[in-house]
């Protein structure tokens, strides 16, 4: 009965290993992808700053115009 219990601990211990090595595998990918986010959105938001000095230019230049007329 003794061996029976501790063949039994023995695949429990082994499946939580393979659970704790899982979940770290499935932890360094999530920890990559969500730097790859952050980066893209930075880069993201960096484009609309830059798109909204475009914009904001033009509207000036155009005010300018309107003026001019």
């Amino acid at each position: 009965m003794a061996n029976f219990d501790l063949e039994r601990l023995e695949r429990q211990v082994e499946a939580l290993l393979a659970g704790c090595q899982r979940l770290r595998e499935e932890n360094h990918s999530l920890r990559l992808r969500q730097d790859a986010l952050v980066a893209e959105r930075a880069e993201l938001i960096e484009k609309t700053e830059q798109a909204r000095a475009r914009v904001e230019s033009m509207l000036e230049r155009l005010k300018a115009m309107e003026e001019q007329l």
